[in-house]
């Protein structure tokens, strides 16, 4: 089954417990019970975690969603409480760092579309609809949608496809006012985040969010408010493309990871994406590549110089 090609170990940190390594962060809890949450260089591809590196991956997706969640800070609160790496962390934590309010999550990934494509055009291509939604006909890979849709997925394990899933299915697993909060919360967010990134040259096609509820609140579950965690509008969980060259039906030019995707299924890689096989590495040429439209998408939507 498809995985990590080679599984980092846990680092053993004073004061800290490892409790997850995941496709890029690794997660800790410290003394006081937060979550220490550090971005790897790690890059994934076809649900392979691949042995190939993305130099200052890690540190861009930290501090672009650091800035993210102060542009959303009005619609939903954030899980971050800080960003210092504890005592004893290796110093290449720096930069890399969140330390953040421990919560319940919601089974759920929250994902947004605005641009048909991925999973949900495959779906169109065959059904007319994206999670059971009906859409129009005519559409291509790359068309607009005539407004924004909510198309809910359930979270997999590494190695694991995530599956999309009706609204109406997510409401029976969580409850149909969770299930509200989520649409509403999410589709919100989306638009914000739309709206600033066409601004800068940016067509945000779709990203996915994460939340959770205070692990120490009381009431009802619903009553808990609604809290942004994990990363928040990076080119890992979101497909950025640029603006002026965007053209519904051909290959967009992508601010993610496409570039390592169309990588893999060329001649050059001579690998099957669909086998038990594990990725061959990564050219020096396709990291440097994919680097570079990292740090763009960084520089784009929040107008400072990666450095």
């Amino acid at each position: 089954m498809p995985g990590f090609v080679e599984r980092p170990e846990p680092l053993e940190i004073p004061g800290l417990v490892h409790l997850h390594t995941g496709k890029v962060r690794d997660l800790y809890r410290n003394e006081a019970g937060e979550l220490v949450m550090v971005a790897s260089d790690r890059v994934s591809a076809y649900d392979w975690v691949l042995g190939t590196q993305i130099p200052d991956k890690g540190r861009i997706l930290t501090r672009l969603s650091l800035w993210w969640f102060d542009q959303v800070a009005d619609l939903v609160p954030g899980h971050v409480v800080g960003t210092e790496p504890p005592p004893g962390a290796p110093a290449d934590w720096a930069g890399r760092t969140m330390i953040c309010q421990p919560l319940e999550m919601v089974p759920v990934e929250a994902v947004a579309r605005g641009y048909l494509t991925g999973s949900g055009l495959a779906e169109y291509r065959e059904h007319r609809t994206v999670c059971g939604l009906a859409l129009p006909e005519g559409l291509e890979d790359g068309s607009e949608l005539p407004a924004p849709i909510f198309t809910p997925a359930t979270k997999a394990d590494v190695g694991e496809h995530d599956e999309n899933v009706s609204y109406e299915e997510v409401a029976r697993r969580v409850g149909a006012e969770t299930a509200a909060q989520l649409r509403q919360t999410t589709l919100a967010l989306y638009h914000r985040a739309r709206d600033i990134a066409r601004d800068r040259g940016v067509i945000l096609a779709d990203t996915k969010f994460e939340f959770g509820r205070p692990a120490d609140g009381e009431g009802e579950e619903s009553e808990r408010p609604l809290v942004l965690a994990d990363e928040v509008l990076t080119p890992d969980s979101s497909r950025f493309w640029r603006k002026s060259e965007w053209q519904p039906g051909q290959p967009q030019h992508a601010y993610d990871k496409q570039y390592i995707r169309d990588w893999l299924t060329s001649p050059a890689a001579d690998w099957d994406h669909r086998g038990d096989t594990p990725p061959p590495p990564l050219p020096e040429h396709v990291v440097e590549q994919t680097r570079e439209r990292y740090a763009e998408a960084y520089q784009l939507l929040t107008g400072n110089a990666w450095s």
